[in-house]
């Protein structure tokens, strides 16, 4: 959420990032907005200051015996006009939704662009395996297998679900421990077990609300599934101050993440890369504004690492403008080498959100020295999904007879060497 009290001060330099984004101006509606409310305040504050003119004078004409009807009559409609003004200043007025609707804006090394075509690549590790035959997909090896099956998950669920059996589920479980332990271990990072099942605000906070409504599921009890462990973790701070002292906070979970891919008919219908329901590792940070960039290229810098560990060849980009996601100003995709699809895919998204949604958690921190009060700098990214690197160690790491090698790292999380 943006601040519109900056936005006063810094109308142009406002629209103009949201260009970057490919917006149109909209300082100026959000300007007017903003002037009429604070008149609606205005007047407000004087009905408040005139009720209790009104309340005195009726205390002292009932001190001396005298009729107070047409007093009383007054102070009722003036309490209906409060009443009234108080409505229209509510929460969730024209002023706040649209603030809410707008996008973070992008930090000033993001590149400009309109898809991920224009997508900048950092980095890239690893080479990309050689094989002395034509490499299968991953649903090809599971389902061969008979390790996969997504006949049973659309009987049960419908598209894009799967059920995993004996070595890919327990390869599921062993990959979510191995993140885990890395993380925790090795970056620091302290193990949550969240809800599952989130309300509103909890949403709205971390910004899928009310924008990507379409995007989640929804639970007749007024329950939200989580699209991602982001939101939970991210929501421990809300509605807190922080002592600076404190910072950074760095959280990380493993839970399922459920999405309905309301954008994405016609992709990826087959196999595991695009799923209504699967789990994943998540890393978040909370920090300070001046080492929010830091922690960004540590929280990349971790997600690399198991990718590192497994041996899987990866490639690290910069998004551009408008491939970047709703609340962050800046994001490294990590792009994994699939040999059965011949391309790269997303395997992490590691973002930096900037102020964008402690403002809407209302998150702050105090400063040690001054003790003055600033928002937090979230951040969160994938460490990773365990479907997707489940697809990459069986293209990887695939034999010509069809079964797939288990990565050296993960060898002693599932007690065998191969599938």
């Amino acid at each position: 959420m943006h601040d519109i009290k900056w936005i006063r001060q810094n109308p142009e330099q406002f629209d103009q990032a949201l260009a970057r984004r490919g917006m149109e101006p909209q300082s100026a509606h959000l300007l007017a907005l903003d002037t009429a409310r604070r008149a609606r305040q205005t007047e407000l504050q004087e009905l408040l200051a005139k009720r209790n003119q009104f309340a005195k004078q009726v205390g002292a004409a009932k001190a001396k015996g005298e009729d107070v009807s047409a007093l009383m009559e007054e102070s009722r409609r003036l309490n209906d006009t409060i009443a009234s003004e108080e409505r229209e200043l509510g929460a969730h007025g024209e002023l706040e939704q649209l603030l809410l609707s707008l996008p973070n804006i992008p930090a000033a090394d993001v590149p400009q662009g309109k898809s991920e075509q224009d997508n900048v690549v950092v980095r890239e590790w690893g080479k990309k395996p050689e094989f002395s035959f034509e490499p299968k997909e991953h649903f090809d090896l599971g389902e061969a297998r008979g390790l996969m099956d997504f006949e049973e998950g659309a009987w049960l669920s419908g598209a894009r679900f799967v059920v995993l059996k004996g070595a890919l589920a327990h390869m599921e479980r062993a990959l979510a421990s191995f993140f885990l332990d890395k993380h925790t271990h090795d970056a620091g990072y302290t193990e949550v077990s969240p809800p599952y099942l989130v309300r509103d605000h909890v949403l709205r906070g971390t910004g899928q609300l009310p924008k990507f409504a379409d995007d989640l599921f929804h639970t007749e009890h007024n329950y939200w599934l989580i699209p991602t462990a982001e939101v939970p973790l991210t929501n421990l701070v809300a509605d807190r101050t922080l002592n600076e002292e404190a910072l950074p906070l760095r959280y990380t979970a493993w839970t399922p993440c459920f999405r309905a891919e309301a954008g994405a008919a016609g992709k990826d219908t087959r196999g595991m890369i695009r799923q209504h329901q699967f789990s994943k590792v998540e890393l978040v940070s909370v920090t300070t504004p001046e080492n929010a960039h830091a922690e960004h290229e540590r929280m990349t810098a971790a997600a690399e690492a198991v990718l590192q560990k497994l041996g899987l060849h990866y490639r690290v980009v910069l998004l551009c403008t408008g491939d970047m996601g709703f609340a962050a100003e800046k994001t490294y995709d990590i792009e994994v080498w699939l040999p059965g699809q011949n391309a790269y895919r997303e395997i992490s998204s590691c973002s930096n959100c900037g102020a964008f949604q402690a403002r809407r958690m209302k998150a702050k921190f105090r400063r040690k020295d001054t003790k003055e009060t600033e928002f937090v700098h979230t951040l969160n990214g994938s460490g990773l999904p365990i479907g997707r690197t489940m697809v990459a160690i069986l293209e990887n790491y695939q034999e010509k007879d069809g079964t797939v090698i288990i990565p050296e790292a993960l060898r002693p999380y599932m007690g065998i060497v191969s599938l």
